[in-house]
């Protein structure tokens, strides 16, 4: 079946709702440009009535965080008998959960810093104690929340306080990391394979949400693999920006495909991981709907990759309509 009439889900009942908004208007142009007819919901509940008077051949997500992330409406889609783009429910969840994902991660080899999640019924000297056992500085995460919202780097136990009650504001669970300094990778998935890595180059200290969307200082580098003697490869792969040692890119790569199968991720997805100073590469977190703005890296790397932006978008349509891969992690439980 060659899908024709596309309808676009975003904006959402997430407090990413204005960055769907940005990825969906751009999808929908992009996929009218590749040919298909396409029509836009604004979504502003968990029901999606609107679905019931469209005539829908597949949906295409751009929601971002709850309900669009999470599985919530990849079961919805699925319950109305609706084919849609990217991971289902199962690999949707398990993403969304960064606690969850990190052990799925640990369990099947995969590097990822020391971490502690703790909640907000927890006292106060219970947590300075769990952060002090990792060591300053943390980075503080909301489990279930992206676009870096709700995240905060706490160098200092005596601004621990403010930081917790901003993560707090968005689930009762946190992720506290051990920070690690180093360069900012990216790795985008598309159709099981790894597009070029891409680094941020974050004006602010780390890749907020103000240095993601608002600071234009922020720089993204397509990077180009270089050769290296072993001697000098920890300096030279930690600081040289916009190159990478062939070794060490070829890894990153891998390290992110197997991310996304570990997942049980379908069509495409965007992988974040550090290059620490110790040479060693750190997988952060697998985004199963990462942005489709002009800022967006899935849209870059692919572009690096000499696929525009309407063919990316028409790719994922098609891609949906094949069969789902089996999770390094379901395929354990069987």
């Amino acid at each position: 079946m060659k899908p024709k009439n596309v309808v676009v889900l975003m904006g959402g009942v997430s407090p990413e709702h204005d960055i769907s908004i940005r990825s969906g208007n751009a999808v929908a142009q992009a996929l009218r440009d590749a040919g298909f007819t396409v029509s836009c919901i604004d979504v502003k509940d968990e029901k999606i009535d609107e679905l019931d008077q469209r005539e829908t051949d597949i949906a295409f997500i751009a929601l971002h965080g709850y309900f669009g992330e999470d599985g919530g409406v990849q079961q919805l889609l699925e319950s109305k008998g609706i084919p849609y783009t990217g991971s289902g429910v199962s690999a949707s969840k398990l993403a969304m959960d960064k606690l969850a994902a990190k052990k799925c991660f640990a369990e099947t080899g995969l590097q990822v810093p020391d971490y502690v999640a703790v909640t907000e019924f927890q006292e106060l000297s219970e947590i300075q104690h769990e952060i002090m056992r990792l060591g300053l500085p943390v980075i503080l995460k909301p489990t279930r929340n992206g676009s870096s919202i709700g995240i905060s780097i706490v160098k200092d136990i005596a601004h621990l306080q403010m930081a917790l009650k901003n993560a707090f504001e968005f689930g009762y669970e946190v992720l506290i990391e051990k920070y690690i300094k180093g360069r900012e990778l990216t790795v985008g998935i598309l159709d099981d394979k790894a597009l070029p890595i891409i680094e941020i180059k974050p004006a602010m200290e780390f890749f907020s949400y103000d240095a993601k969307y608002k600071d234009n200082r922020t720089e993204y580098l397509i990077l180009e693999k270089t050769s290296g003697t072993n001697g000098k490869r920890a300096a030279y792969s930690f600081r040289e920006s916009g190159f990478l040692i062939a070794s060490l890119y070829d890894e990153a790569q891998e390290v992110a495909l197997h991310a996304h199968r570990v997942l049980g991720c379908k069509g495409f997805s965007r992988v974040d991981m550090l290059l620490g100073e110790d040479n060693k590469l750190y997988l952060l977190e697998v985004n199963t709907i990462p942005g489709f703005t002009e800022k967006s890296l899935l849209p870059k790397a692919a572009k690096a990759a000499g696929i525009s932006f309407a063919s990316l978008c028409k790719k994922i349509v098609e891609l949906a309509f094949q069969p789902a891969l089996v999770s390094v992690n379901e395929a354990i439980q069987d």
